[in-house]
């Protein structure tokens, strides 16, 4: 789905032409070919990033966080009921684990998803932890923005970035304004 939503993304901001002639001159597995049910290889979606970052003049990691923002209005459009119940943005974040993912991996067995741990510091305080072995660090930023948004609220969202390893984790305090 991550690979189907850049392109739509994409196609939407350059055009369709530009987006065909991008991926005509990468050397992709499946030839610029997918499906939001299918899996594919991670390195295709940063080559797919860097061609975009480098017909556009922006940066790999502010296209990451420009998806977020993009994927969370196209899953608050197609998943409502994950967002049913959920008062605020934090609370939200906070399902992701335990419920989101939970239901997506009933779908998708074979999806490797990344982990989230949360922990409350006050109602209006939230600390994240993001663990992948994707360097999507930005992405994740832009959805933990794109919710704040979708629930209207403003805030700040602070983060630390650590390598892991083979993984790639990345803390956020997401703290709402009064």
């Amino acid at each position: 789905m991550v690979f189907t939503e850049l392109l739509e993304m994409a196609e939407a901001t350059l055009g369709e032409d530009a987006v065909d002639e991008i991926l005509d001159e990468l050397d992709l597995e499946n030839d610029g070919a997918y499906s939001a049910v299918g899996s594919y290889p991670c390195r295709d979606l940063f080559k797919i990033v860097g061609a975009i970052s480098a017909k556009t003049g922006i940066s790999g990691d502010e296209l990451q966080r420009q998806l977020g923002h993009w994927m969370l209005k196209r899953f608050a459009t197609g998943y409502p009921d994950f967002f049913r119940g959920k008062a605020t943005a934090l609370e939200m974040l906070d399902a992701i684990e335990d419920q989101v993912h939970v239901e997506v991996r009933k779908l998708y067995p074979d999806a490797e998803l990344p982990s989230f741990a949360t922990e409350w510091r006050s109602d209006r305080e939230l600390l994240m932890r993001y663990q992948s072995s994707r360097p999507m660090v930005a992405f994740c930023h832009g959805l933990i923005e794109a919710c704040l948004d979708h629930f209207g609220r403003s805030g700040e969202v602070r983060q630390s970035r650590q390598l892991e390893g083979e993984g790639h984790a990345a803390t956020f305090l997401i703290r709402l304004d009064a």
